[in-house]
């Protein structure tokens, strides 16, 4: 079995070390997990060309959703969100295309909608705020949307769906519980940015979540534990898709 991780850049990623102590646990050695930096998905089948011995890969930023072209077919819950985060090799070289994303980011805000949580939590309802717009993006919304909780997006460009960094101010910052950066700022070996927000006005009834987990609590979390808000980085969304992942190239599932 061999695996591995296309995107760019993956200096940051822990996919191998994961992945690799998998192997050596479950006694597996005829198996490797590689990355493969790729900055440019038009050179997506020269990749596939060079790495026939490939069983299966993951994708990350930037290609979650332009590699979707490039694919034979998309299982329900890459149809579903429209990004693809894993990516099957079968028999007949055929590839298809799967989210685990989703999954990922259901077991990471699942202790958040548990009773004993609520009880205790000053809000009547959860509102998520979304930063970025891109595949981890479309993930996040889909567990938002079919858990019924309504949220807005941030981005650079502000249309009709979204609004711009700069409209967040305190009252409007005041309506959310959620805020979820799905963007890399602040991903390893940038650890100095963050996403562009008010981050005096951060209570503690606010949940901040980073799906960047190296480094292990990014400037953006560690704004939000200055204001004693709720922090969780990306690491239990990074394992658990990971293992669905896993299953996937093992049973096809």
């Amino acid at each position: 079995m061999h695996l591995g991780l296309i995107g760019y850049p993956l200096s940051h990623s822990f996919s191998p070390a994961y992945f690799n102590e998998k192997f050596e646990k479950l006694g597996i050695k005829d198996a490797t997990y590689k990355l493969f930096p790729l900055e440019n998905i038009t050179d997506f089948p020269n990749f596939i060309l060079n790495n026939k011995n490939l069983t299966g890969f993951n994708v990350t930023i930037p290609h979650k959703q332009n590699i979707i072209p490039y694919l034979d077919e998309l299982d329900i819950s890459a149809q579903n969100v429209g990004a693809v985060n894993v990516v099957k090799i079968l028999k007949n070289h055929t590839l298809r295309g799967y989210n685990t994303d989703v999954y990922g980011f259901m077991q990471t805000i699942a202790k958040y909608l548990e009773n004993d949580f609520l009880k205790s939590y000053p809000k009547k309802n959860h509102k998520a705020m979304i930063l970025g717009e891109g595949g981890a993006s479309k993930a996040v919304k889909s567990v938002f949307l079919e858990k019924n909780i309504p949220f807005d997006t941030i981005s650079r460009r502000e249309n009709s769906s979204n609004y711009r960094y700069e409209n967040i101010t305190q009252d409007f910052l005041a309506e959310f519980s959620f805020i979820v950066n799905t963007t890399p700022l602040g991903m390893y070996p940038n650890i100095e940015q963050a996403p562009l927000l008010p981050y005096n006005h951060l209570e503690n009834t606010h949940i901040l979540i980073d799906l960047v987990y190296n480094p292990k609590e990014t400037l953006f979390l560690r704004y939000g534990k200055e204001k004693n808000a709720f922090t969780e980085n990306g690491l239990t969304m990074l394992y658990a898709q990971a293992e669905k992942a896993w299953k996937i190239w093992q049973n096809d599932l």
